[in-house]
């Protein structure tokens, strides 16, 4: 397990990753043109990204929503700016293709915690931190288990889950329980938001945060 952990892992997701860029490249060139013809420049949504060890690195994906501003030159909410193909690609995991770029330079690994936002990481209990004890992953334990139709609390305990039993086995069977996932369109987003709410803190019994 160590050395599938230190050394294995990382080289099985660089050969498998530059197969799936070779053979997934026609894919890749049409949702790009398909995305440039339904929301316009830039293709690419490129966002900063706490990896492995909280460095931040610049996550890619294909962009799923308008650009769209309200008369103060703000950005509408998600729900108006994610049309029907943004929603299609999600529903699919198409936009999360570009990642595999993430994943050859180095920055992602195929499985392991999602990649979430700079600015939750003040906001991590000490056990919550740990998620960057590896490299983020396209896909994890978390996702196949809910996505984002489950409570962040969860989704944090299944990230720890992940890191202390990470493994070949492991990540094998999560690979095969994300493409189920991906046919049945599961969990794709939460019953509050579009998308995910936003993460605050998990809270303690008297309302304040850990």
């Amino acid at each position: 397990m160590m050395f599938y952990q230190h050394y294995g892992k990382r080289l099985l997701d660089f050969a498998v990753t530059l197969i799936a860029l070779v053979l997934l490249s026609p894919i890749l060139l049409a949702l790009a043109v398909l995305v440039r013809l339904e929301l316009g420049s830039p293709i690419i949504y490129r966002q900063q990204r706490p990896g492995l060890n909280e460095r931040i690195f610049t996550l890619y994906k294909f962009k799923t929503m308008t650009d769209e501003k309200d008369e103060n030159g703000k950005l509408l909410p998600d729900r108006e700016r994610l049309t029907k193909f943004g929603r299609l690609l999600r529903a699919t995991s198409l936009d999360e293709l570009p990642e595999l770029f993430n994943i050859l330079k180095g920055d992602m690994a195929i499985v392991g915690p999602r990649p979430l936002l700079v600015k939750y990481l003040p906001l991590y209990n000490s056990q919550q931190r740990r998620r960057h004890e590896v490299r983020p992953g396209l896909t994890g334990l978390a996702q196949v288990s809910g996505r984002n139709a489950i409570s962040w609390e969860d989704k944090f305990n299944l990230d720890i889950k992940y890191i202390e039993s990470l493994g070949l086995m492991g990540d094998l069977k999560i690979i095969l329980r994300t493409i189920k996932k991906v046919v049945v369109k599961e969990g794709i987003s939460s019953e509050k938001s579009v998308t995910m709410e936003a993460f605050e803190g998990t809270k303690k019994a008297n309302g304040k945060q850990f």
